[in-house]
């Protein structure tokens, strides 16, 4: 499990630390993996599992499944194993499931190949970061079909992590989290066709922290649906994506204090959408900071007249206090879609939105617009709160015109930005796990089977392919935090940092505290270290 009481690192000092309240309380598994499998293990091929890449895994993944479900841990060795059957995993405790071997898909059922539900102390994991599941969706989408079933879905899980695997190529959704509590998801990556409908990851829960994740498709990156609260998202690298998002919303959305930082968006449809069309309910205290875009088509689109869906019974979902800074990179063409969007509803306007520190510039030719409808705050085309005279009134859309590119757009890019998006009517390779998923930053986890405590620091600066226009500014959203804090630090000027800052971690740990501070100092463009852990090795 994992306590959440960081620490800022800045360049080489050591800050204050401070309450940090996206996340309500600790995250991931309650026991080990090691401790699990000490417990009893349950392999595969003592079932009847064969890898031959023909023999269904599916009842013998049921049966181990069966004699560990009240604690152990169910191997799948290395090794190509056919799954023809859906496994539907319910009600174990204090269980995991190692995956070192590649599932194939065989079957042509829908629902979920893998469907863990009503299950506590979980975790799902490769040992080696190799283990993966291969969808084989292009032998659906050749005949455009996008019904498919889904590779991964939890369903009431709490205290759980999801780590060191690849999703490849579903028929339809890759991963899907709902209604689940107290979940950690990181070092992934995903990789679908280019298309909807190839949704990567997929929450609607309450208390997941999804960190240190790769997804290519043409859908989903890495979205927030309703209803959810308490969401951590960060180190995100789309590649060549749909992009991340909320929605779409519709009747009752409630969904609240939600954090996504250090995203890396290449060639997607946009950095971040908050879709919808008409509903009701509301998305509060929202943190969208430490973005890089490059070649996508939108960048902050938020849009609650979303033509894509049909019009939903409601005046229209209230969006308030959204806070947007730190956003770097170009788009590929302002003049068309513009980096600010927001379109908000007319019987329902935003308010409370900060558009601040935000330098974005166009990839094609020599201007680009902003446009604002019926939305409140600070910045950009936004109207401030007091010309509504205390009334927040529809107004209609404004639209500003730039020829000049903003000071500090540059930013870095990633070295495995892909040269093409993958199809849909040929096999998709499995990816590896990649060592960084945003510029400079190191993931907060080493990958399993790696040897190494953490990403070294050379790793991480060869991920970055040019240096980056960090933002002066060290960024902390009344959305964010929700106890008292220590001021931190500013520094002007980044800091070239030759070797990590090592400090030594606390042994003993209460369950709700932790005294641990960042073990690298981190990218001056990333405010925040990462959170002290409290976990045994596997």
């Amino acid at each position: 499990m994992h306590s959440f009481f960081p620490t800022f690192a800045v360049a080489v000092s050591l800050l204050p630390a401070l309450a940090y309240g996206q996340l309500s309380g600790s995250v991931g598994p309650l026991t080990s993996a090691s401790t699990k499998t000490s417990t009893k293990t349950c392999d595969v091929t003592d079932y009847g599992a064969v890898a031959d890449k023909s023999t269904d895994l599916g009842p013998p993944l049921a049966s181990a499944f069966a004699d560990c479900k009240t604690g152990g841990t169910v191997v799948v060795p290395e090794g190509d194993y056919a799954l023809e059957t859906w496994a539907r995993l319910s009600g174990g405790k204090a269980w995991a499931l190692q995956l070192d071997g590649t599932i194939y898909r065989t079957g042509t059922d829908d629902g979920n190949m893998i469907y863990i539900e009503h299950s506590s102390d979980f975790e799902l994991f490769s040992s080696t970061s190799a283990g993966a599941f291969q969808g084989l969706g292009y032998e659906f989408h050749k005949d455009d079909n996008y019904d498919g079933p889904r590779i991964l879905r939890l369903y009431d899980v709490s205290d759980f992590s999801v780590h060191d695997l690849a999703l490849v190529d579903s028929p339809s959704f890759h991963f899907s989290m709902d209604t689940c509590s107290n979940g950690e998801v990181y070092n992934m990556a995903i990789r679908g066709g280019e298309h909807g409908s190839l949704d990567g990851i997929d929450v609607w829960s309450t208390n997941i922290w999804i960190h240190d994740v790769m997804v290519t498709n043409k859908d989903e990156c890495v979205t927030v649906k309703s209803p959810s609260q308490n969401i951590l998202i960060e180190n995100i690298y789309c590649n060549w994506s749909g992009g991340c998002s909320f929605g779409s919303l519709g009747a009752d959305t409630s969904i609240s204090t939600v954090t996504y930082r250090n995203i890396y968006t290449y060639a997607s449809n946009q950095m971040l959408m908050i879709k919808s069309n008409g509903g009701s309910g509301t998305v509060s205290d929202v943190v969208l900071e430490n973005f890089i875009g490059r070649s996508n088509a939108y960048s902050l689109d938020i849009d609650q007249y979303w033509s894509s869906m049909s019009a939903v019974d409601g005046d229209g979902v209230q969006l308030t206090n959204i806070s947007v800074t730190n956003w770097k990179g170009t788009e590929s063409d302002g003049a068309e879609r513009g980096p600010v969007k927001v379109i908000c509803a007319d019987e329902t306007p935003c308010t409370d939105i900060v558009i601040d520190d935000f330098a974005m510039w166009t990839e094609s030719g020599d201007k680009q617009f902003y446009t604002c409808q019926s939305a409140y705050g600070s910045g950009f085309c936004l109207k401030e709160e007091g010309e509504s005279h205390g009334t927040m009134e529809a107004y209609t859309a404004t639209t500003t015109y730039v020829s000049s590119a903003p000071t500090g757009y540059e930013a870095s890019t990633m070295a495995e930005d892909l040269s093409t998006a993958f199809g849909t009517d040929a096999s998709i390779p499995i990816p590896t796990i990649p060592s960084s998923f945003f510029p400079g930053a190191t993931p907060y986890s080493a990958l399993a089977g790696s040897g190494s405590a953490a990403t070294s620091a050379v790793e991480v600066a060869d991920a970055s392919s040019s240096s980056l226009t960090a933002s002066s500014k060290v960024v902390s959203s009344r959305a964010a935090v929700q106890t008292p804090v220590s001021t931190p630090a500013v520094i002007s000027t980044p800091v070239a940092v030759s070797t990590p800052v090592v400090v030594s971690k606390s042994v003993a740990v209460p369950t709700t505290m932790v005294t641990s501070v960042a073990s690298a100092a981190p990218s001056p463009f990333r405010p925040m270290g990462p959170p002290a852990r409290v976990f045994a090795s596997k």
